[in-house]
């Protein structure tokens, strides 16, 4: 059965999220955004009306999703208007008790995903996890997630936030790392896609195998020589710093089972 949804947020989670559910044959309502803009641009992408004052929030909806940054949650939860429906949360390390002083039927659908507005995905793949105030609104929330994806599971909070933690390590941290590899790059005017088959390679790896047995380079076997000559390239004291920290927990996780 299809859900009429109203969006609190119009971000990357929200864009790629929203037309997702439209496609999977849910109407997207409305779509709210501060900055009224945004909130037009994606009303327009899912057929829906926008505003930028949540005192115009519709009423009439089977489910509203806020997908904003967690800082500003709060705020808005306090300037929500009563609304009909379920409320649900996107983020990775926010309790759904945040809830539980307005209502008593919410929960999460959190996506295990990194999204980019301009970068379309597939959520039949993605695995979606939930979680819920009581068991009516899990059988809610799972049949709408279950429209997005064939991978959703009911994950605990607490568990959640160790979920969330772990994907910065694999994602955003190792994005990072991908950033700083294309300045030590661009310096010497190499061009940033000669890595990329060795990036595509290491991440294949991982289907594989283990991340610890596909760990390679001289940080592993601790090559003394080719770690200082590395470090003597580096004219960025930050850089040396995280090449110092990086190789000694590789290091470490390396011989900690020797």
């Amino acid at each position: 059965m299809s859900s009429t949804i109203v969006f609190i947020g119009a971000g990357n989670v929200a864009t790629h999220m929203s037309k997702a559910f439209l496609k999977a044959d849910n109407k997207v309502l409305q779509v709210y955004s501060r900055t009224i803009e945004h909130a037009q641009m994606l009303a327009d992408e899912v057929h829906a009306d926008f505003t930028n004052d949540l005192e115009n929030i519709r009423n009439d909806a089977d489910i509203y999703i806020f997908s904003v940054k967690d800082d500003a949650l709060p705020e808005i939860l306090h300037r929500m208007p009563k609304t009909g429906g379920i409320w649900i949360h996107t983020a990775g390390s926010v309790p759904q008790h945040i809830f539980a002083p307005y209502l008593t039927n919410y929960g999460v659908i959190y996506p295990l995903q990194t999204f980019s507005k301009n970068r379309s995905v597939s959520f039949s793949e993605i695995p979606i996890f939930i979680e819920a105030s009581n068991a009516e609104t899990r059988k809610i929330i799972e049949s709408l997630a279950t429209t997005l994806s064939s991978k959703v599971y009911y994950l605990v909070g607490e568990k959640r936030q160790y979920l969330h933690l772990s994907a910065v390590f694999a994602c955003n941290f190792a994005n990072h790392m991908y950033t700083l590899a294309a300045d030590i790059l661009e310096n010497e005017g190499i061009p940033f896609d000669i890595l990329k088959p060795l990036i595509t390679e290491t991440a294949k790896k991982i289907t594989e195998m283990s991340p610890r047995d596909a760990q390679t380079g001289p940080a592993v076997r601790f090559d003394k020589s080719v770690m200082e000559k590395h470090l003597g390239l580096l004219k960025d004291e930050e850089k040396k710093r995280i090449y110092r920290l990086l190789s000694e927990s590789i290091h470490k996780h390396a011989t900690q089972n020797d």
